[in-house]
């Protein structure tokens, strides 16, 4: 059965590191997979922000 060049360097590549892809579930746990939002922690946060002043330099004209 035919296998590119792509496949065959990526099996090599597993079998030379067998914890390859559990290191990449963890990259991506880490990185990508978020915790739930909590909701009245994030209405919290939106009414304690401070509104940011205009442009000091800003001329209207």
């Amino acid at each position: 059965m035919y296998q590119s060049d792509v496949t065959q360097f990526l099996n090599s590549l597993k079998t030379k590191n067998p914890r390859l892809e559990e290191e990449q579930r963890k990259g991506r746990a880490l990185l990508w997979d978020k915790q739930p939002v909590d909701l009245d922690e994030q209405a919290a946060a939106r009414k304690s922000r401070v509104a940011q002043p205009r442009y000091p330099y800003f001329m209207s004209v």
